[in-house]
């Protein structure tokens, strides 16, 4: 296991930091995707009983980011390309639906999400930009005024921070991708509920689009360094 997490400040319950930090630890790419780890290394190096790193593995699991690894262990799922493609899908459906119910209710989107998701994709921190990129997606599902697209989206964001992490790094529509979000809050703050919807199945296609083709880049790049 060539990861190496902090020790975790002693208390009760370890379930949420246990399974928060191995979630981002699988999202940027710490842990790799393949790679075979086992409860009593995780375990030992957050300084842990095997209780809560158990119940995180389970909630990992029910996610689809971990998968049992023959004999013993457990492994890091694999990136699947056909997944991630479907995810887009349902992401860009939602999306849509969101930018218009918050158009209607003319919603103002903080411009600071803005402002720091610029920030962020003139950095290097991955980790960076795609919590800036879904607190920007986040802020519009609230002002939906719908509760129930936050939590369906939710289930699909863990699959797309993976894809994100794994390819980002090497992105040069980072800018761009800002571009495409200050329109979208511009539409919604204008209460264009039509625009609104359009830009944000157009940049949700454009997303998907970009990120599964860098992601088969990236795949064949690994099989080719495997053989």
């Amino acid at each position: 296991m060539k990861a190496r997490f902090t020790k975790l400040k002693a208390r009760p319950d370890y379930v949420e930091e246990v399974y928060k930090a191995l979630l981002d630890a699988i999202c940027t790419g710490t842990l790799a995707p393949g790679l075979r780890i086992t409860q009593e290394e995780i375990a030992d190096q957050f300084s842990v009983s095997r209780s809560p790193v158990l119940q995180a593995i389970r909630l990992l699991k029910n996610e689809g980011l971990l998968t049992d690894a023959p004999g013993r262990g457990i492994l890091v799922a694999p990136l699947e390309p056909e997944l991630i493609a479907h995810i887009y899908e349902i992401r860009g459906a939602l999306d849509g639906l969101a930018a218009r119910l918050a158009a209607m209710r003319k919603k103002r989107i903080d411009p600071m999400l803005i402002a720091n998701g610029r920030k962020a994709a003139a950095g290097h921190g991955v980790k960076d930009l795609i919590n800036s990129d879904m607190a920007f997606h986040t802020a519009i599902y609230q002002a939906s005024g719908n509760p129930l697209i936050a939590q369906t989206a939710r289930l699909h964001w863990v699959h797309l921070r993976r894809v994100m992490g794994a390819v980002l790094q090497s992105s040069s529509q980072r800018e761009s991708i800002w571009d495409e979000h200050e329109e979208i809050a511009v539409a919604i703050a204008q209460g264009d509920a039509d625009l609104a919807e359009a830009l944000s199945g157009q940049h949700v296609r454009r997303a998907s689009k970009h990120l599964l083709r860098r992601l088969n880049e990236v795949l064949a790049e690994e099989s080719d360094a495997y053989y």
